[in-house]
């Protein structure tokens, strides 16, 4: 198998710009000139003014002038010369007259209504200087300046610019012609009802015209084709002949007994690979066809691709191969897809044998989990090359290394981008949709996370540990935190994890993360795992504790007796808990199944606490009665299970 960047440079080698064509203004859109462009006048072609007002000799200085003449865009303002003591109007965009230096804006000036006077009098109210408000000759545009150079492409504003200086036709690289055919026993139209067994629709050929459309090139359907040696052989002779430049197949390729594709594309020219190191894509097939023996197209070649069925394969390879073929052909500088790096939103395991292009969404972040803006990416769900849902919304591939392990959630990986980068803001409860693709995170840098979650409480995981930070263990305490949080959302009074974060031992890591998440993101509840033991490494009550404005020795209490009941061990953890700001921070054990059996010691109280540091009057603790006033343990439990059947919440009456 060839890899991936020797196929492509292959591709590209092989690949000749076409040559130019001389198209209209209004089509030149998208393509790349072929030529130069200069500017045969000045841009202003005389000194024009900036802004409605008066042109004036600068030196008259404030005072009540006549205004001998009006020049306004579109008239040329000859035959009017103002002289000191005199101004002329303007409108902007006009020819400034001869005579005048500088123009002051309407907004500092005041009309004069006296009949008196036989002609129009203004009042100017401020100094002004020598050429202000004044575009000179050529200071937009030089005359014979280059105002567009071959191999610029044509957007928006390039139209303006070949508007601007007079050019009407436009010499450019022509973008190639494109033919598609499907392939297989298999496959009807997408227009069938009711399919038969055996049968699927023909999802590749519309999918694939779109692609190309999209990269403005003109596109001929070829349909689709049996698997019959002399159909194919056919159909793709009705192509070759047909004057298109690129010729895309679907299916095929691959080792069948009814795979006939690539030995065609070899009968009637160079097949230059057919197996390519990649997943997905594999069996794509790349050759170049001589059409000599096609009629009336002699020593014409055509680029061929063969490209996997499977229809997520398919694509994916056009987005790598063709449309770099496309823009190659097209005269485009650089004809790559523009690759940017992203950190990862959720671990992603990677394959031991072939790197995988990997379906994603890339966005930017404010804070893309280093504390710097970023890209960050979310894969798309399960990555079957049979599941076409796994393009839907993505604009980027991932280039996932040969590796065989998993990628912590927060590495950075190279991202390669297939579409706009505008349509991005979207729910990742929506990108995340399909039940089946493991959601857990297992970060080995900090990864934040944003979400709007409609939800009353915020709250944060800190895995502490030198071990998951560095990348040398997976995080397994986070995920089982986060897990537990979100499975007990409803008694938590709606509360949801809206950020993750793994920092090494290291108290000004942990300070850093609790401070931002705390003073600056408005947490509610940050839960600390990990790093309060005896070690000299284990700093995390160091940190949480020089942070802490109140201390809250009641919840170590608690997880202190439910962990005792699990091991001995348990004395020996030296965990903080209090308040900072409206932010409660609780030091948790670093053990998986000891988070969660903290965090069900605490849920009664909780939901509690939160709303009271979130200032709701009505959560206040119940007064304080004296025990020798307090009812019999009988009759309290009674009251207890009265106010629960009703659905009244009973606060502990002990000041304990």
């Amino acid at each position: 198998m060839i890899s991936v960047d020797e196929a492509l440079q292959l591709v590209l080698r092989v690949a000749q710009r076409l040559p130019p064509e001389t198209v209209p203004l209004q089509d030149a859109l998208g393509k790349v000139l072929a030529e130069d462009i200069q500017a045969p006048d000045p841009l202003p072609p005389y000194p024009a003014s900036i802004k409605d007002g008066y042109a004036v000799v600068a030196s008259d200085g404030p005072g009540d002038y006549p205004v001998i003449a009006e020049a306004r865009a579109g008239n040329d303002g000859l035959g009017v010369t103002v002289t000191p003591g005199t101004v002329a109007y303007v409108t902007t965009g006009g020819p400034i007259p001869d005579g005048a230096d500088a123009v002051i804006q309407v907004e500092d000036t005041e009309q004069i209504e006296d009949s008196s006077f036989q002609s129009k009098r203004v009042r100017i109210l401020v100094e002004t200087s020598k050429g202000a408000d004044i575009r000179p000759v050529g200071c937009d545009i030089e005359k014979d300046a280059v105002v567009l150079k071959s191999g610029d492409r044509i957007g928006a504003s390039e139209i303006g610019l070949l508007a601007t200086v007079g050019v009407t036709m436009v010499k450019v690289y022509r973008t190639p012609n494109i033919a598609v055919l499907s392939t297989g026993d298999e496959l009807v139209e997408p227009t069938t009802g009711n399919l038969r067994r055996g049968q699927i629709r023909d999802s590749n050929r519309a999918m694939i015209l779109a692609a190309a459309m999209q990269q403005h090139c003109k596109v001929l359907d070829l349909g689709i084709a049996r698997d019959d040696q002399e159909e194919l052989e056919r159909v793709m002779d009705t192509a070759f002949s047909s004057g298109v430049d690129i010729l895309l197949t679907s299916g095929g390729v691959s080792m069948g007994d009814k795979d006939f594709v690539k030995p065609l594309f070899g009968k009637r020219g160079t097949v230059y690979f057919s197996k390519v190191c990649m997943k997905p894509g594999k069996p794509l097939t790349f050759a170049e066809i001589n059409s000599k023996l096609a009629e009336n197209m002699v020593g014409k070649k055509i680029l061929a691709f063969g490209l996997p069925g499977n229809p997520v394969s398919c694509l994916v390879c056009f987005h790598l191969f063709v449309v770099p073929t496309i823009r190659h052909l097209a005269g485009w500088v650089n004809p790559h897809l523009v690759r940017v790096r992203a950190r990862l939103y959720q671990p992603l395991r990677t394959d031991p044998v072939r790197p995988e292009y990997h379906r994603a969404v890339v966005r930017w972040e404010v804070n893309d989990g280093s504390g710097n803006p970023g890209f960050v990416t979310e894969s798309t769900g399960h990555q079957m090359s049979s599941r076409l849902l796994s393009m839907k919304t993505a604009n980027a591939l991932l280039e996932l290394p040969v590796k065989g392990g998993v990628l912590a959630a927060g590495t950075s990986v190279p991202a390669i981008i297939f579409s706009d980068l505008s349509g991005t803001a979207i729910a990742k409860s929506s990108l995340m949709s399909d039940p089946t693709f493991p959601l857990q995170k297992d970060s080995s840098i900090e990864v934040t996370t944003r979400e709007s979650f409609d939800s009353e409480f915020k709250v944060a995981i800190l895995t502490v540990s030198d071990t998951v930070a560095s990348g040398a263990g997976p995080d397994r305490s986070g995920p089982k935190a986060v897990s537990v949080v979100n499975s007990s959302s409803e008694k938590l009074g709606g509360a949801r994890v809206v950020s993750t974060a793994v920092v090494p031992d290291d108290v000004n890591k942990i300070k850093n993360a609790l401070q931002r998440w705390s003073d600056f993101d408005k947490v509610d509840l940050i839960l600390t795992l990990g790093g309060t033991g005896f070690t000299s490494r284990d700093v995390t009550p160091e940190a949480t504790k020089e942070l802490i404005e109140k201390e809250t020795p009641g919840l170590l209490y608690v997880m202190m007796q439910e962990s005792l009941k699990v091991t001995p061990f348990a004395m020996l953890s030296r965990s903080a808990a209090g308040i900072r700001g409206s932010t409660l921070i609780i030091n948790m054990p670093g053990n998986p199944n000891a988070v969660a059996e903290c965090m069900e010691a605490l849920l009664p109280a909780l939901k509690h606490a939160l709303k009271q540091l979130k200032g709701d009057k009505r959560e206040k603790h119940p007064r304080h009665v004296p025990h020798a006033q307090a009812a019999p343990v009988d009759e309290w439990e009674r009251s207890y299970k009265s106010a629960a059947g009703s659905g009244r919440e009973m606060g502990c009456s002990c000041s304990h």
